[in-house]
């Protein structure tokens, strides 16, 4: 199926014409932080159809956003992840992230939500906090980590094995510090002092 295009002579329209398709970011959001097999996508975005899904990934994979790569005993398994061309989205997702938070508001009664989805708005907070260095963020049974560095900061799954921080919170003080109604010093619980010190 050829792809739906704006036909317009602009790099927003460009861009758009490859990530602007409604599920596609978020599909690239779930990716940001390390490779995920489908099932695990599909259970990360709740009201996205298989259908839907399934074209997300191969339109994506097409346009050199993502790879898949088969994993497990007997290449049983297929894992998605981040090409370097996606890896580039982080910027964009960091940026429409930023311009979101005020729109959070209250969760609805409907409103799904997965602990990770806060790793991306969290980042700036993490990175005000410690200039350089890892950091381990739990929010309750989930762990995510970032690397912060003096061009930028990353975020990854998983605890990191030796942190400089280690900070644990709650999805109620998770949402506080990224509406910016708590800091994240005043939220989080820290496990053990930056060796930074």
């Amino acid at each position: 199926m050829p792809r739906r295009s704006y036909d317009h002579f602009c790099t927003v329209s460009r861009a758009l014409d490859v990530v602007g398709d409604r599920w596609t970011l978020l599909v690239v959001r779930e990716l940001s932080s390390g490779p995920r097999r489908y099932s695990d996508l599909f259970a990360d975005l709740p009201g996205i159809s298989t259908d839907v899904l399934a074209a997300r990934l191969k339109d994506l994979e097409r346009d050199g956003i993502l790879t898949r790569r088969r994993v497990g005993p007997r290449a049983a398994t297929a894992v998605y992840e981040l090409t370097a061309a996606g890896l580039d989205l982080r910027p964009v997702l960091a940026a429409l992230s930023a311009w979101g938070a005020p729109l959070l508001g209250e969760r609805g009664a409907t409103d799904a939500v997965r602990a990770h989805w806060f790793a991306l708005p969290l980042g700036r907070a993490v990175a005000e906090l410690i200039p350089e260095g890892i950091v381990t963020v739990h929010i309750g049974e989930t762990a995510f980590h970032y690397l912060v560095t003096a061009t930028g900061i990353s975020h990854h799954d998983g605890p990191a094995e030796a942190p400089d921080l280690e900070l644990h919170l709650d999805l109620a003080g998770a949402t506080e510090v990224v509406m910016g109604t708590r800091s994240l010093t005043e939220a989080a619980d820290r496990q053990f002092a930056s060796r930074t010190d």
